[in-house]
């Protein structure tokens, strides 16, 4: 039973979504949980107003459900099935952070120092990298789920241009504008 409770490596997670693309493959699906805002979207009635919303959601019933499976599998996992250890990083990352005031790396997945206090510096940094994150997701044509697990599957060059992206937008944060944040 311990096993279930430690980080599984890397080649088991990266063979069961392997094999989830290869089924949705074979199926003619496409996976991707930043389309599921426009389901959302489109069940509230969103395709009266505009016609992107305005499509046949149910034929996207199963992408809602891999998403709340995603949040209650994310929420059992952390809760119940965790051991509370931190992310094994190095501790050349570790003392990186502890420079930011960031100490909790060792502990949490999360640092509370960011996630855990309500602070309007915490709340404004969170509510301006959501709001950039899902225009990036949409003005990309997919999040990074989308891209560049479903994407890269179906070899799709758009999706690798995009991941690309992504990489050079999470480099380009972490090291340039992260210190001037923290």
């Amino acid at each position: 039973m311990e096993f279930i409770l430690e980080p599984w490596p890397w080649y088991v997670s990266g063979f069961l979504i392997a094999l989830v693309m290869f089924l949705l493959l074979m199926m003619g699906d496409r996976f991707g949980m930043s389309s599921n805002l426009r389901t959302l979207c489109t069940i509230c009635g969103a395709g009266k107003k505009t016609s992107f919303f305005d499509f046949d959601w149910k034929s996207q019933k199963w992408n809602l459900l891999v998403m709340i499976g995603a949040i209650i599998g994310g929420f059992i996992a952390a809760h119940f099935l965790s051991n509370s250890s931190g992310v094994d990083i190095s501790l050349e990352t570790i003392k990186d952070l502890q420079q930011y005031g960031i100490n909790s790396s060792e502990n949490s997945y999360l640092p509370t120092e960011i996630f855990g206090l309500y602070s309007i510096k915490n709340i404004v940094l969170l509510s301006i990298g959501g709001f950039l994150v899902g225009f990036g997701a949409r003005y990309a044509g997919g999040c990074t789920s989308g891209h560049a697990i479903s994407g890269l599957s179906n070899l799709q060059l758009p999706s690798l241009i995009a991941v690309i992206g992504f990489f050079m937008g999470g480099l380009f944060m972490i090291h340039v504008l992260f210190p001037f944040i923290f």
